[in-house]
């Protein structure tokens, strides 16, 4: 008997000493950054682990052993076991059409989407690497429900269950923090992104004041910068057009022990394009840190800075649009913008039931222009009125936010606050300006006439709660409630009149926003959600105060309904996300155009938005790739009158019924590392004024791109507007007349890139 137990006791050695510890790296194919929560399995036994934040793992196989490494998003992959010794980075290549995806937009922190009750998409690093875009909105409008309005040179504006409008109903954040303040909203504010820095980007549909506040009415996009590479990567890229538009890309990433850095950005100037007076150069630059001071605690320091200056080209009469005269009314307009965001981030992970994370944030902008828009002629004479304007605010912003995970149901509870104090400045002068005969504005002529001084101290503060736990299996409820106070302490410098603006006083709005939902998954990649939610948005403070006698707008409440669902088809091959949903808003401000071409900001008594929308991803073979998204909604006035005129029931002007992006891509598998696509932009047809009696068709854009990538090197051509159609991002009718903006020309985009990866 005793030897027969020696024989067992070496043969138990003997397979102890054939397994070893194996560590490894799992990162993003596309990104190279860690992939944390990574699964690693070995085979055919079930031990296995994850991969921790930094994305690193240890475990015992044999060399012999299989090791299964798989995370939601991506495609799994099986690798021999002692390939990590010589190969110590996994990447894994992201789904194309998958069903889930990680995100972090929903609820402040990394959950799956379909444990998310909202309308949400998500921009993945393989779409921005590939579409090779030079303004956002070239990948922004392949989401279902968005049509960001291209204004030119980076300008736009914003239409996302909402009409194409330029009022404060969208919120931009930048990793989770709102690049402007509360009550400073742009409609221009994304012109502040650094787009050479981004990892990905997330797009809420509908309100999602519950977790961000005010102005997420019609949705919150978020901007996620790249983070630090798991090993070194360097890339320099140069393009060009064929309208003088030129543009250089470089970024740097890496890692050495626990820390991380990362420095991206880009410089583009344009000149002699197809429409005079249309001149831009934009500089950005990002720096971002990573500190991973142990296993429990992370540091992150991020900066942006953007410097952006361009003309300003307006919108074009009826004669001139049609007749495809691109001689610009406007000859010295310009706007200048200066913007600079730092934050600084410590994460704590308790245990693994309990996670802080605090975020103190510092931002300054200044916006100077002399504005197309505020040119009011002087009638029956060769003369107009304008201004020279600047707009600035300082922010000092703190985010602090608790989760903690509870085994009773699966339950999780979010806990948080904020406070943002922003002084903010407006002043504007008086300039005399001249046109000729045939309506252009030709020159102007400063003085020392002040239209304009004041100074608004704006201080927000807010708490903010999230609870979600799973009754039945599949099942996921989820309850959120914000407050928040927006304290605004207006000082005029100058005399209150109607053009110098209000007397000094101090106003406050404040808010309760629920949001209530629940999503249900059924068995074979099928799920269905259900929420409301409601959304608010205070005046911004150039509309409650300036060139008015006294403050009268309110603040817009919007009560928001939604249902929706997912499910895949053809064996996992194809995607399909729909949502429908009935949005009816309260004190809703719009702008009106007056007779001599300026805007005047009012309140509507009431509006109601529905529609549906949808999302379709299929890959019949892995060469094949088909995408189509879009909208069909309707916008109505229930309650607005406009001059003693009463428009209820008409359609709200600027809100095409249809709205739709498709797009086929082809990588041929016999010449790796080609890709050729088409898309398709369709916007339909809409009402350009409130009293509906003037439509413009709305337009069909097609363009392609086709690019090759061997090894670092990437290459590509890009035709934009392959028709050369004449069409128009916006068209509007006052009795002012009829304005439209006049979307680019064909375009060929040329460009070269190369980029370094290191092994270690």
């Amino acid at each position: 008997m005793k030897p027969f137990c020696l024989l067992i006791a070496a043969c138990m050695v003997a397979m102890v000493s054939r397994a070893q510890q194996l560590k490894g790296l799992v990162a993003d194919a596309q990104t190279r950054e860690a992939l944390p929560g990574v699964n690693i399995k070995v085979l055919p036994s079930a031990t296995g682990c994850t991969t921790n934040t930094q994305g690193q793992f240890t475990i015992n196989a044999e060399k012999e052993d299989t090791l299964q490494v798989s995370c939601v998003g991506y495609v799994t992959q099986k690798i021999v076991a002692n390939t990590t010794a010589k190969t110590p980075v996994i990447y894994l290549q992201p789904v194309s059409t998958s069903l889930n995806e990680i995100i972090v937009s929903s609820s402040r922190n990394r959950q799956n989407r379909t444990d998310a009750p909202i309308a949400i998409s998500t921009i993945s690093a393989q779409t921005l690497q590939e579409t090779k875009a030079t303004t956002l909105d070239k990948v922004l409008n392949k989401v279902s429900g968005v049509y960001m309005v291209d204004l030119g040179n980076e300008q736009h504006t914003m239409a996302i269950r909402q009409p194409i409008g330029y009022k404060s109903l969208f919120l931009y954040l930048e990793d989770g923090i709102p690049i402007r303040t509360t009550g400073d909203f742009n409609h221009n504010a994304l012109i502040e992104i650094n787009m050479a820095a981004l990892k990905n980007i997330e797009v809420i549909r509908g309100p999602a004041s519950s977790l961000y506040g005010s102005e997420a009415v019609g949705g919150a996009v978020n901007f996620i910068t790249a983070a630090p590479s798991l090993v070194p990567v360097a890339k320099v890229q140069l393009e060009a057009s064929n309208w003088g538009y030129k543009r250089t890309d470089f970024s740097v990433s890496g890692a050495k022990g626990k820390t991380g850095f990362m420095v991206g950005g880009y410089y583009a100037d344009q000149h002699n394009g197809y429409m005079d007076h249309s001149d831009f150069r934009k500089l950005a630059l990002t720096a971002r840190v990573d500190y991973q001071v142990n296993d429990k605690n992370k540091w992150t320091n991020a900066a942006t800075l953007v410097n952006y200056k361009t003309d300003q080209t307006g919108g074009l009469d009826s004669a001139h649009f049609f007749s495809k005269d691109y001689r610009n009314f406007q000859t010295f307009s310009y706007r200048e913008v200066k913007a600079l965001r730092i934050r600084s981030t410590w994460e704590h992970e308790w245990n693994s039931n309990n996670h802080t994370t605090v975020t103190a944030f510092f931002r300054h902008s200044t916006i100077g222009q002399n504005p197309f828009y505020a040119i009011k002629d002087v009638p029956n004479s060769l003369k107009a009125r304008g201004e020279i304007n600047s707009d600035a605010f300082y922010s000092y912003g703190l985010i602090a936010q608790h989760k903690k995970q509870f085994p009773w149901m699966k339950a999780a509870l979010i806990a948080g606050v904020s406070a943002d104090y922003s002084p903010a400045t407006y002043l504007a002068n008086y300039i005399d300006i001249t046109k000729d005969a045939a309506g252009y504005y030709t020159s102007y002529q400063q003085t020392d006439s002040l239209l304009t001084s004041y100074r608004v101290n704006l201080l927000n503060t807010a708490a903010y709660t999230q609870f979600e736990f799973s009754p039945l299996s599949g099942m996921r409820v989820v309850a959120a409630l914000r407050y928040d106070r927006m304290d605004y302490d207006f000082n005029n410098h100058l005399s209150p009149s109607a053009f110098t603006g209000a007397p000094s006083e101090r106003n406050n709005f404040n808010a309760l926003t629920p949001k209530l939902g629940l999503t249900y998954n059924f068995a074979l990649n099928r799920g269905v959600y259900v929420n409301y939610s409601r959304g608010f948005a205070p005046p911004n403070i150039s509309e409650l105060y300036r060139g008015v006698k006294v403050p009268v707008l309110k603040q817009a409440i919007y009560n928001n309904y939604e249902a929706g669902g997912w499910f895949g088809f053809a064996q996992e091959k194809g995607y399909v996300d729909v949502s429908t949903y009935e949005m009816k808003g309260s004190n809703e401000i719009v702008s009106v155009r007056m007779a001599d071409g300026s805007y005047e900001n009012r309140n509507t008594g009431a509006t109601t938005h529905r529609g549906v929308e949808w999302n379709i991803r299929y890959a019949p073979v892995s060469s094949i790739f088909l995408r189509t998204s879009g909208t069909y909604a309707s916008h109505i006035f229930n309650a607005y009158a406009e001059k003693g005129k009463e428009y209820n029931g008409n359609e709200m002007n600027g809100a095409p019924k249809w709205i739709t992006n498709s797009e086929v891509t082809w990588k041929p598998v016999f010449v790796k590392g080609f890709r050729i696509g088409m898309e398709w932009q369709h916007i339909g047809s809409y009402y350009m004024d409130a009293a509906n009696t003037d439509k413009y068709g709305g337009y069909d854009l097609f363009n392609i791109r086709t690019g090759y990538a061997f090894r670092g090197f990437d290459c590509w051509v890009n035709c934009m507007n392959v028709g050369d159609q004449l069409y128009a991002t916006t068209a509007e009718k006052s009795a002012y007349g009829k304005s439209y903006r006049v979307g680019p020309r064909q375009t060929f985009n040329v460009g070269v890139a190369y980029t370094f990866t290191g092994k270690k």
